[in-house]
C-alpha cells in the first residue's frame, strides 16, 4: 500500500502553503475561540476538488480541534459536553442515511442568520442551555456539517452564550467539534472515499496545526475575558456576513 506524501492535484509549493495556512488558522481558533476553521476552507477551496475537501478538511479539523481540547482539558465544561455527545451520533446516523444534496444557499443563509442573532440579538432564555437544548443544537449542526462543514461558527457562537471565561470557551469548543467531526471518517469512508490518498498530507496538516495551537494558547493567556468576548464577536460576525454574502451568490442574488 503506498501513500502519497503530496495528494494529485496538489503542487509543492500548494502543499506547503497549506501546511503554513493550518499553524496561522489554528492559531486564530486558539486565540479567538472560532474562525480558523472556516478561513482554512476557503483556502483549501482554491487547490482541493469540491467532492474532496470536506472529508479532508473534518479530517484535518478532527486533528486540530483534539489537539487543542488535550491541551485545554482541564477548562472544558464536560456537563454540556456530556449533553452535546448523544447529539453527535443522531445527527451524523441521520445525515449518513439521507445525504441529501440540498441548496448551499438556504444552509448558508441560516447559518449566517443565526449566527449575527447569537452575537448580537436577546440573550436566549437560559433553559436553552440544559441538557434537551444543547442535545438538539448538536444534533442539528453535526448534520448539517456533512454537507457544508461550516458549522463551527453556529456551534461556538452558542457556547459562547453559555460561558464568559475565555479558556472555558475554547476548550468545549474544541472538545464539541472533536466529536463532531469524528463521524466523517467513518461516513465517507463507508461512502467510498479515499483516505488513503490524503493521510500524509492530513496527518502534516495536523502536526502544524497542533504548534498553530500551542501558540494560540499563549496569545490567549495575555487577554482578558471582555477583550476575548468583543473580538470574538467581532470574527464571528464577519464569518457570519460572509456566510450571506456567499448564499446570495449560490442563490444568483447578485
Amino acid at each position: 500500500m503506498e501513500f502519497a506524501l503530496i495528494p494529485e492535484g496538489l503542487t509543492a509549493a500548494s502543499a506547503g502553503f497549506l501546511l503554513l495556512c493550518s499553524i496561522i488558522t489554528s492559531m486564530i481558533t486558539a486565540s479567538l475561540g472560532a474562525g480558523g476553521g472556516v478561513l482554512l476552507l476557503v483556502l483549501m477551496a482554491f487547490w482541493i476538488p469540491p467532492a474532496t475537501i470536506i472529508p479532508v478538511h473534518g479530517m484535518i479539523q478532527l486533528g486540530s480541534n483534539a489537539g487543542r481540547a488535550t491541551l485545554t482539558w482541564r477548562h472544558t465544561d464536560w456537563k454540556s459536553i456530556a449533553a452535546f455527545a448523544p447529539g453527535v451520533i443522531l445527527g451524523a446516523g441521520l445525515g449518513a442515511w439521507i445525504l441529501v444534496d440540498l441548496p448551499a444557499y438556504l444552509w448558508q443563509l441560516t447559518i449566517g442568520l443565526f449566527v449575527l442573532y447569537l452575537c448580537w440579538g436577546p440573550a436566549l432564555p437560559r433553559s436553552v442551555f440544559g441538557t434537551t437544548g444543547i442535545f438538539l443544537a448538536s444534533a442539528l449542526t453535526s448534520f448539517i456539517t456533512l454537507f457544508v462543514g461550516a458549522t463551527g461558527p453556529l456551534v461556538a457562537s452558542f457556547i459562547k452564550q453559555m460561558h464568559t471565561d475565555r479558556f472555558t470557551t475554547v476548550a468545549t469548543f474544541a472538545t464539541a467539534m472533536t466529536l463532531q467531526h469524528a463521524p466523517k471518517a467513518l461516513v465517507f469512508g463507508v461512502a467510498g472515499f479515499m483516505f488513503r490518498d490524503w493521510v500524509l498530507f492530513i496527518l502534516a496538516m495536523v502536526a502544524c496545526g497542533f504548534a498553530g495551537t500551542w501558540l494560540g494558547l499563549r496569545v490567549l493567556r495575555t487577554m482578558s475575558n471582555r477583550y476575548f468576548s468583543r473580538a470574538f464577536n467581532v470574527l464571528l460576525t464577519l464569518l457570519a456576513l460572509r456566510l450571506l454574502w456567499q448564499a446570495g451568490g449560490s442563490a444568483g442574488w447578485w
